[in-house]
């Protein structure tokens, strides 16, 4: 990862880690190899990482996570991020930050996994878990969790656009996909709220020796409609391992059908950014998605 994305460095992040939390000074700071978007993540020594927003709108998620991540692990089968300390503004940079402690292991999408199915069934094991925390006094779903947990129809105006902006185009079948929408927006949510994560991507799930050993980025969780968390059935598994995903994690049909309508409005948003900036390879996994989710109704 290129060093200097919104405006946060190797020299700033050692300057924040020494005038804040000194006894880690010193430490060799570099850029984690994958990280996402709306944080920057660098290594800080062998054992540790520096977590930064990138900008205001993910500002919240630090303190959200530094204090539920603690709260929710005890319940979960597996690693999540340890909390080691928060960072506050300082030297030009606006945001708070956080210091975690460094999970070993190879993201889903890079471990080369051979047993989907088992991996399937780990990752339903850990849906499960995180429904079954406690969710009293657990942050509502909202602007917070990028309205992940709320009903898809937030994005309803969105996924419209998209699809006429797609209409025509020889990767989507439109008619196909606006039929699908138009399910997830009619199938209500109608069970207590519960935790979700709000990004089970392959990005944010650890593996060691073929199986799920941690989960990481909590920075879109919350309390509310778990169906966003279902969305790597289309963006990951296939076949067999997405029948135990769907077998272990034990949901309705209707939250299936709001689950595709988050997986549909995901792809096609990002397949007319991709389009639009002539990336044939984010494209086409995109098309790759839709089709899946449309084939699976």
């Amino acid at each position: 990862m290129t060093d200097g994305r919104a405006g946060i460095d190797a020299g700033l992040v050692g300057r924040l880690v020494a005038d804040q939390f000194p006894q880690w000074a010193g430490l060799p700071i570099v850029p984690a190899e994958f990280e996402g978007w709306d944080n920057r993540t660098y290594r800080l020594g062998d054992r540790m990482t520096v977590r930064l927003p990138t900008a205001e709108g993910y500002a919240a998620a630090v303190d959200k996570e530094n204090l539920w991540i603690p709260r929710l692990a005890p319940g979960l089968p597996v690693a999540v991020p340890p909390i080691l300390g928060r960072g506050r503004p300082a030297f030009g940079y606006a945001y708070p930050w956080s210091i975690r402690g460094w999970l070993p292991g190879e993201t889903a999408g890079r471990a080369g996994l051979t047993d989907r199915t088992g991996f399937a069934a780990d990752v339903a094991a850990f849906i499960r878990a995180l429904q079954l925390c406690d969710p009293v006094g657990g942050p509502e779903a909202g602007r917070h969790s990028w309205y992940r947990g709320c009903p898809p129809g937030y994005y309803d105006e969105e996924t419209r656009r998209c699809l006429a902006r797609l209409d025509g185009h020889p990767g989507v079948d439109t008619a196909t996909a606006a039929a699908v929408w138009a399910e997830a927006l009619a199938a209500t949510w109608t069970g207590a709220p519960v935790w979700f994560h709000g990004d089970i991507a392959v990005g944010n799930l650890l593996v060691v020796d073929g199986r799920l050993s941690a989960v990481i980025d909590f920075g879109t969780s919350g309390v509310g409609d778990p169906a966003c968390d279902l969305v790597i059935a289309w963006t990951f598994l296939t076949g067999d391992s997405r029948r135990a995903f769907r077998e272990a994690v034990a949901h309705d049909d209707a939250t299936w059908a709001r689950a595709r309508g988050w997986a549909l409005w995901k792809a096609l948003l990002v397949l007319v950014g991709a389009l639009d900036r002539d990336d044939r390879t984010e494209a086409a996994d995109c098309e790759r998605v839709i089709a899946e989710i449309l084939r699976d109704r």
